[in-house]
Formats: C-alpha cells, sequence, structure tokens
C-alpha cells in the first residue's frame, strides 16, 4: 500500500520563523494552531515528514548536535499531543554551495522517497516560502502555501475540505 504524506516546511509553518535562526530549544515556538493540524492529518492517515533548509548548519551558527536536540525536544513535544513525526529532512547548505537538497531543488524529497512508499500525486507538501512550493511543484506533489494571514489549521480544514 502506497502512504500519503505530509511535507512541512518547519520554519514558518511548524514554529515561528526567526530572523536570526532558531539555535536552541527555548528559542523554537510551535505556531497556533499545529498541534491541532497535524492531529487532523493523522486522522486522515497521512504520514508526517517534515523537509526544511537549515543553512545555520553550515553557516557555524549551530552544530548538527544542536539541531538534532531542538528536532528530538518538538517531537518529544509532539508526542506529548499523541502526534508522530515518520521524518525529518533537512539540508545544512548555504545557497551558495549550490546542493541538491536545498529546496527549491527536491533532493530531501527525493530522499524520503527511498524509505516511504508514496505516489507524489497522493502527497500534500505546505510551506511558507516559494522555494518550498517551487520544490514541491518541481517533485509533483501537491503544494500549498501557507501565508501570514492564515494558520496551519485553517489551512488544513479547507486541504481536507473539514467544514466547521
Amino acid at each position: 500500500m502506497n502512504s500519503k504524506i505530509l511535507f512541512l516546511d518547519r520554519d514558518g509553518v511548524i514554529n515561528k520563523k526567526r530572523n536570526d535562526y532558531v539555535k536552541s530549544w527555548e528559542e523554537f515556538e510551535f505556531l497556533n494552531g499545529v498541534k491541532e493540524a497535524l492531529k487532523i492529518f493523522l486522522d486522515f492517515k497521512y504520514k508526517i515528514i517534515i523537509v526544511t533548509n537549515q543553512s545555520v548548519i553550515n553557516r557555524k551558527i549551530i552544530s548538527k548536535k544542536d539541531l538534532k536536540n531542538i528536532h528530538e525536544k518538538m517531537i518529544l513535544e509532539l508526542e506529548k499531543n499523541e502526534i508522530n513525526i515518520d521524518a525529518i529532512y533537512y539540508c545544512p547548505h548555504t545557497p551558495d554551495e549550490k546542493c541538491e537538497c536545498r529546496k527549491p531543488k527536491t533532493g530531501l524529497l527525493k530522499n524520503a522517497l527511498k524509505k516511504f512508499n508514496f505516489h507524489p500525486q497522493d502527497c500534500i507538501l505546505i510551506g511558507d516560502s516559494i522555494t518550498d512550493i517551487q520544490a514541491g511543484d518541481d517533485f509533483g506533489v501537491k503544494t500549498y502555501l501557507l501565508g501570514k494571514e492564515n494558520n496551519l489549521l485553517d489551512l488544513t480544514k479547507k486541504i481536507l475540505e473539514i467544514k466547521t
């Protein structure tokens, strides 16, 4: 059986985006409605995979260990709410490095395809930037841009056509 996957960008979708990057768990702040939205996607039998550019590593602002710590604490907090994150894929590179994994390239999504059995057309990607959307479009998943005027819960209800 093929899986339905919800791909999410992290900063600006799950947590509040900072101009100076999220450098520690103490700076990580869940956005309103995120936990409720993720529970709805789980109810609709989606796997949840985070795909995030984290140039903060190669900019030498934080280490891979620091990022792992932030992600582990995020996962633990979500698990307290019975939300399972199936995988996190991140790109540590800066834009100047011209890698294949940094969105808008599709490397992070291709890595997920190696592990998870899915058809891109059965999947959704939600991001807060045009680079997220371009990566999803180029990979063939349905894409949704999360604007500053809406939150993930409201967008989730629209995507899944939930009547409120």
